[in-house]
């Protein structure tokens, strides 16, 4: 395993406590609703479909199509995340199937899924163009990939701060913590090209038959500076098999 990974592992085991707390909280509010939205524009069916969580954290985007009575499974790199994302589902009372796993490999029979999503995940991804190609296989004909995210490395490189409430996650992290992110951050940005532009590019050579970039989703989700606001610009970008 890359040794970037095992840092993201450590530096994710130290938040998911706290991370699970605030999705609990992202999950009561009105924020759910516009995540489901957002989900839904991209669904052209109301049948119960097969999802998979690819990065799923303390498991919020795995609850939030459970909730909708969907058959889901969510992956992570970090067995903390994955132990709280148990523990957030039962607190729910949803069913979610959370495996251990790296979303570069993937271990699931071709055309497993109807519906890929993720979220705040591919910028940690040192091979994100393997990623794409094995999720590529994941999916059943006219499926489709969700993938929320941001380029977080060309943001840190701006060095642009936000004004954002004492509640914030950011404001609760110590700052060596917020030295390790950065870190992370710039050295996996390194092997990235500027985002969006280049994941559609490797989407299209890993197969997907049709991408779309909607870079107005950020205003719509984060209308508000609040405790889930994300201070960089996120992008959501789909394709279909």
């Amino acid at each position: 395993m890359d040794y970037i990974k095992h840092r993201v592992i450590q530096y994710w085991s130290q938040r998911a406590e706290g991370f699970e707390a605030q999705r609990l909280r992202e999950f009561a509010s009105e924020k759910k609703d516009r995540w489901l939205a957002e989900f839904q524009k991209y669904l052209s069916t109301d049948k119960s479909l097969r999802v998979l969580d690819i990065g799923t954290g303390t498991g919020f985007f795995a609850c939030v199509f459970a909730a909708e009575g969907h058959e889901v499974t969510g992956i992570d790199l970090t067995p903390d995340m994955i132990e709280h994302a148990e523990h957030m589902a039962s607190i729910l009372g949803l069913t979610v199937d959370f495996r251990l796993m790296d979303a570069e490999a993937p271990v699931f029979p071709p055309e497993s899924f109807d519906v890929l999503v993720t979220r705040n995940l591919t910028w940690t991804l040192p091979h994100i163009e393997k990623a794409y190609r094995e999720w590529y296989k994941l999916l059943r004909p006219e499926g489709v990939l969700i993938n929320f995210d941001a380029d977080y490395s060309a943001a840190l490189e701006d060095g642009k701060e936000h004004e954002l409430p004492a509640n914030h996650a950011h404001k609760l992290v110590p700052d060596y913590m917020k030295a390790e992110n950065d870190s992370i951050t710039a050295e996996v940005g390194a092997y990235h090209g500027p985002r969006p532009q280049w994941d559609v590019q490797l989407l299209i050579e890993a197969g997907f038959e049709r991408v779309t970039v909607d870079t107005g989703v950020y205003k719509r989700i984060y209308a508000e500076i609040d405790e889930f606001f994300n201070p960089t610009p996120i992008f959501t970008i789909a394709a279909y098999k």
